[in-house]
C-alpha cells in the first residue's frame, strides 16, 4: 500500500502544480515561482523524489498525432483468482506496450485495461495476442471511446 505523506506544505504544492503543468520548467524558475533561492527549492524536490511524491517527469505526446487515437477499454473476468495464475497474468499484460493503464477492479469485473492502437484492425491484432496468451479467461469485453472529453495526469492538489 503506498504511504501518503500528509506533511506537503502550500509551497510543495505549488511546486507539484507547476511541474504537473510543465515539467521542463528550470530549477531558477520554480524557485522564483515560490520565493526560494535555489538550493533550498532543490532540497523540496530532492525530498519529494525521494518519498516517492514526485515519481518521474515525463512528456506527455499526442496519441492521434502519433496515429493512436484508437482508444479501448477492456474488461476481465476470471474465474481463476490464485496467486501464481495473478503474477503470470499481471506480468502478461504489462508487457503489451498497447496496454497504457491497467487495474484490478471491485465489482462485476476483476480487471480493467485500457488499450491505445491505431484503429479496429490493431485492436482486433491486441485482442487475439491477449485471448491466446493468458489461460483462464472467462469473459472479455470491450468498449471503445468515441472522443476523449478531458485527459490529465495532472492530479487535483
Amino acid at each position: 500500500m503506498s504511504k501518503v505523506l500528509p506533511s506537503l506544505d502550500e509551497t510543495d504544492r505549488t511546486l507539484l502544480r507547476m511541474l504537473q503543468d510543465d515539467s521542463t520548467l528550470s530549477l531558477a524558475e520554480l524557485a522564483e515561482a515560490v520565493n526560494l533561492t535555489t538550493t533550498p527549492c532543490w532540497k523540496r524536490l530532492r525530498r519529494l523524489e525521494e518519498n516517492g511524491v514526485l515519481r518521474q517527469r515525463v512528456a506527455l505526446l499526442d496519441p492521434a498525432k502519433l496515429g493512436l487515437s484508437f482508444t479501448a477499454f477492456v474488461q476481465i473476468k476470471t474465474s481463476n483468482h490464485s496467486r501464481e495464475w495473478y503474477h503470470c497474468f499481471v506480468e502478461t499484460v504489462t508487457e503489451f506496450p498497447e496496454v497504457t493503464e491497467f487495474y484490478r477492479m471491485a465489482g462485476d469485473y476483476d480487471y480493467l485495461m485500457k488499450v491505445q492502437v491505431a484503429d479496429m484492425a490493431a485492436f482486433d491484432q491486441f485482442y487475439k495476442k491477449l485471448v491466446n496468451s493468458i489461460e483462464g479467461l472467462t469473459k472479455v469485453t470491450s468498449t471503445f471511446a468515441m472522443e476523449p472529453l478531458k485527459y490529465t495526469t495532472a492530479l487535483p492538489l
